[in-house]
């Protein structure tokens, strides 16, 4: 149960990292750029948001 809820949680910040990761990428014109920092954000989000 814990790896599956960690597995959700991991899920969501991703999708939350992603999604400002993009707006980043469209305000500066650069949506790769954007997408790579989504990426990592959401593993941040991911990783952080469990632990609270």
């Amino acid at each position: 149960m814990k790896k599956e809820k960690h597995t959700n949680y991991t899920a969501a910040g991703i999708a939350i990292g992603t999604a400002i990761g993009a707006t980043i990428g469209i305000a500066m014109n650069n949506l790769a750029l954007g997408t790579s920092l989504g990426i990592a954000l959401g593993g941040a989000f991911g990783y952080v948001i469990p632990k609270k």
